[in-house]
């Protein structure tokens, strides 16, 4: 179904403000094709990373178990569970070093329990509902990995003839070199092992772009053959969704949210984005949409650093905008406001904020329940609105057969008004609204937003 930034017409926004009004973009028709087929179950979904370290005091799979029915509330279905194999001891960060640090593809790191606790999560976990994905670090791995003596080749090495890391900062990691002979097949065995060993359901693959195309092409040839998988890729480009990827990570517009948060960007940026996906992507892409992750809140701050009083409504447009899956990290429905340990232990506190998990939770169930917000090729259309104030305002339908909703984002810390033609009433499905100086108007709070069934 293809999307459009048409304007429509039959709307004026009042704001306290005014500025220049978003200008028509023509939709582009998108020829990029994709041959491999989502998992039927994800065609709702969203998902959530699991950092099992920070997660409890203990930090361990069966710990982390007990909070499964939380997330069942929260209504997530994918589990994406940081890396969880023996972390290398050789040019260590930190005391408890990098997850992506990996000494034996193959075992589980004595810090989060033994194989048998990470089946028993895994079972678990399905019997209430969830899939669950591991975190897959390709690219590299740790310096003292029983490779590095028995296959020395299988690393990439400079002119001296020296083992590098993958980027210089990353010298706990050494580079795995893809051209060996034998490397990918036991690369590839070591994939296979988790799903046939313990069930998982798929991979995050770590750094996507750093391995060779042809490699993951074929490992989802692979695993398929054993059970149908969903791999998401740390990587931005069409390219990946061709036949190994189901889903790629939605980088430019993270940083088109942080931009437009710190006011470097007018919201209207996101309309070039979306005639972006329009024009290269596949129509059946998924791109998941964060707010925050690992790396984000480790090495760029907090979300209430980068996005401030509108980090709720970066979240309804990473859960309502055109192609994307949402992500909630792990304390994010908490309010986690501190930059998490990297290489340390480091819990979360989660009692900071008992309310915002309602709001994501509300907005969860929203994409869950919502035609016009499915996945891929089955979501609805999308139709931009004009604003008076293009650097502080963004609204747009959503809509599939008879599931319709107006999303209304106010980035502005001035109240506005919209008034929309034939709105008698308003049929609130997330956020708040209250009714305007006129018939059909809404009123939008300063830095708040408003989602209204049509």
């Amino acid at each position: 179904m293809k999307k459009s930034i048409g304007i429509l017409g039959l709307v004026t926004l009042v704001w306290a403000c005014n500025g220049p009004v978003v200008k028509e973009a023509e939709p582009v028709d998108n020829d990029t094709t994709a041959s491999l087929e989502h998992p039927a179950w994800s065609k709702h979904s969203s998902i959530y990373e699991v950092n099992i370290r920070q997660y409890t005091p203990e930090g361990t799979f069966n710990a982390f178990k007990e909070h499964l029915p939380h997330l069942k509330e929260l209504g997530v279905e994918i589990l994406w569970i940081m890396p969880v194999q023996p972390i290398g001891e050789k040019n260590r960060k930190g005391k408890l070093g990098s997850y992506y640090s990996i000494k034996d593809y193959t075992a589980v790191n004595p810090e989060f329990g033994t194989m048998e606790d990470f089946k028993g999560l895994v079972n678990e976990a399905h019997d209430m509902g969830f899939k669950v994905i591991l975190d897959w670090v390709g690219n590299h791995s740790a310096w003292d990995h029983p490779w590095m003596e028995q296959h020395p080749d299988w690393y990439t090495r400079n002119d001296s003839g020296k083992v590098i890391p993958p980027v210089e900062d990353w010298f706990d990691v050494a580079d795995l070199n893809y051209e060996a002979p034998g490397m990918q097949e036991e690369m590839m065995n070591a994939l296979k092992f988790w799903v046939k060993e313990a069930d998982v359901d798929g991979y995050r693959c770590d750094v996507a772009m750093m391995v060779p195309m042809d490699f993951w092409n074929r490992a989802r040839k692979s695993l398929d053959s054993i059970k149908p998988v969903f791999m998401l890729a740390e990587a931005e480009g069409p390219e990946f969704h061709e036949q190994a990827f189901d889903m790629t990570y939605g980088w430019e517009f993270h940083h088109i949210m942080n931009q437009i948060a710190k006011g470097e960007e007018p919201v209207s940026a996101l309309d070039t984005y979306l005639i972006k996906m329009d024009t290269l992507y596949p129509e059946s892409a998924y791109r998941m949409y964060f707010t925050t992750n690992h790396d984000e809140n480790s090495w760029n701050g907090t979300i209430g650093e980068r996005m401030g009083a509108n980090h709720k409504n970066f979240f309804v447009l990473a859960t309502t905008f055109p192609y994307g899956m949402p992500l909630i990290y792990s304390g994010q429905e908490a309010g986690l406001n501190k930059r998490l340990s990297f290489f340390d232990k480091d819990t979360i506190n989660w009692e900071q904020d008992t309310v915002l998990f309602d709001f994501y939770q509300q907005m969860i169930r929203l994409k869950s329940d919502h035609e016009a917000l499915a996945n891929g090729a089955d979501q609805g259309d999308f139709e931009r609105i004009a604003t008076d104030d293009a650097s502080k305002m963004y609204a747009y339908v959503r809509s599939k057969g008879n599931d319709k909703m107006l999303v209304i984002l106010n980035f502005s810390d001035q109240p506005g008004e919209l008034t929309y033609q034939g709105l008698s009433s308003i049929d609130l499905l997330a956020g708040r609204a209250e009714k305007g100086s006129q018939e059909g108007a809404v009123k939008v709070a300063a830095n708040d937003f408003t989602i209204i069934g049509l």
